[in-house]
């Protein structure tokens, strides 16, 4: 990709601030591609929380939405974890509530809260245990019971519900992005291009999930692009993972059922100019607190133990 003079100046500048700051700087995969490009590591959010855990640098930059770099103070309380866009939420975990949680836990007593990784710390701690897209149904196959609550995303509950045996009850919530990919539009453009590959993501309607030829994570559409033959993709997600799908895979095609309304504008709200200035005042930094970061840990660590 070519960057402008102004771009490639502040690419300069925040490589120079990462080794004066001994700073690691994580970029989610729906990132503009100018901050991918000058980030340590780029992934989706629970791949970079557990980096951000595994490394020795003390400052955490991540360039992503609140939930993740909450994630990544969660599994290292005692680094100083920095987001460059204070008001990067995530439209999502914003539709359920502490309140609402607790209401849905008293109307079905005794059964377990699975919580997906985007969601506020809160919810995290209000919940058995954690997933994420890549683990989800194996997460639920691993609680004890029959029925499990699933919060927030109502999509991936239905995924889920399609793999497993047990009752998936769950919270109304769902990610616009993933939302707006609308079946007929993955249906033009498999009549098309016939031979193309569908690959979409977890939180895409059910009726989207139902044309699709593989569900995957964001990582997994990655892995899935560069190990299959293929030379065309339709790929139902946030067009962001389009720079390190065509990094990988140069000599291939990928195209976005409804490419307008395929971008998260949270994810995008963040701009190189601010990573800038995040490495350079080590702000706007990120804090949970102890009693919340302790029982959120519990059902973190428990997601982790089973993989």
């Amino acid at each position: 990709m070519n960057y402008n003079r102004k771009i490639l100046d502040l690419q300069a500048r925040a490589m120079k601030l990462k080794k004066e700051k001994n700073a690691l700087v994580l970029s989610h995969l729906y990132q503009r591609p100018e901050i991918q490009d000058i980030a340590d590591l780029v992934g989706d959010s629970l791949g970079l929380s557990q980096a951000a855990a595994r490394t020795d640098n003390p400052v955490i930059i991540f360039c992503g939405v609140h939930f993740m770099a909450e994630s990544a103070k969660i599994l290292s309380p005692e680094k100083t974890v920095v987001l460059p866009e204070a008001s990067a939420g995530c439209r999502m975990a914003d539709m359920i509530t502490l309140r609402g949680l607790r209401e849905m836990k008293a109307k079905y007593p005794g059964v377990p809260v699975v919580c997906y990784v985007n969601s506020s710390a809160a919810l995290k701690a209000e919940s058995d245990i954690c997933c994420t897209s890549r683990n989800a149904v194996k997460v639920v196959e691993s609680v004890e019971g029959d029925t499990v609550l699933f919060v927030p995303d109502r999509n991936l509950a239905a995924y889920v519900a399609t793999k497993t045996a047990k009752k998936v009850i769950a919270w109304e919530g769902y990610c616009p992005t993933h939302e707006n990919i609308l079946a007929a539009d993955v249906k033009r453009l498999q009549r098309e291009h016939p031979d193309a590959l569908t690959m979409v993501h977890p939180e895409c309607t059910p009726e989207v999930i139902a044309l699709a030829d593989r569900v995957f994570s964001t990582q997994g559409m990655l892995n899935f692009a560069k190990e299959n033959p293929a030379k065309t993709f339709i790929v139902g997600t946030e067009v962001g993972i389009l720079h390190q799908l065509k990094k990988d895979n140069p000599d291939k095609m990928f195209l976005f059922p409804t490419e307008k309304e395929q971008i998260c504008p949270n994810m995008k709200s963040t701009t190189l100019q601010k990573v800038v200035w995040a490495l350079e005042e080590l702000e706007p930094q990120i804090t949970v607190p102890e009693e919340i970061r302790l029982r959120a840990v519990h059902a973190l660590e428990k997601m982790l133990a089973i993989g």
